[in-house]
């Protein structure tokens, strides 16, 4: 959808629940994308320092492995979540280029209401692993383990909520868009 046709609906008032959650989902996007890249320094920061200990003041921290497995779960799972919302994912636009519009819309509303399942079981099944394991402590770190599962939770609500985000604006979409061979990418 163009940003001159959200104009549009939003002076008109069409879709106005749409519109506001195309913007909050737009925000969160941004700031998971923020918080992923603070997560890599920050990971980059943490595995130099182990370096740093381990070869040059010959007393290796233990506090770095496993606070870089955690960050780079959260900054992956982050990362896979604006991928969602952005279309970056693996896919077989092949099958959608040469396809008929409704077998498009059908094939696209389809694959939204797949992600989000996965997105929702992930989110559901880490939780239940994150408090399953809350009572145990990380080696290395003083953190719950349960821990080590909330990226889990996060990445895979942020991956329910993108892609219902999608399936909303395909829904109510008038036209099916046509999908060129090569992706473009779309920066908002």
């Amino acid at each position: 959808m163009s940003e001159h046709t959200l104009k549009e609906r939003e002076s008109m008032g069409e879709f106005s629940g749409l519109l506001m959650l195309r913007h909050v989902v737009r925000l969160l996007s941004h700031v998971a994308l923020w918080i992923s890249g603070a997560g890599l320094v920050a990971m980059t920061a943490a595995v130099f320092w182990q370096v740093i200990g381990r070869y040059i003041l010959n007393a290796s921290p233990s506090w770095t492995e496993p606070l870089s497995l955690l960050l780079m779960s959260w900054f992956i799972l982050l990362g896979a979540a604006v991928g969602v919302r952005e279309g970056m994912h693996l896919g077989f636009e092949i099958g959608l280029h040469f396809a008929s519009p409704p077998v498009r819309r059908a094939m696209e509303i389809t694959t939204h209401v797949l992600v989000m399942a996965f997105g929702g079981a992930m989110a559901w099944y880490g939780w239940d692993l994150a408090m399953g394991t809350w009572s145990a402590k990380m080696a290395g770190i003083d953190l719950p383990q349960g821990v080590d599962y909330l990226p889990l939770v996060g990445g895979g609500f942020l991956i329910c909520l993108f892609s219902f985000e999608r399936l909303l604006t395909d829904l109510t979409e008038k036209r099916v868009p046509e999908v060129p061979l090569g992706h473009v990418h779309t920066v908002e």
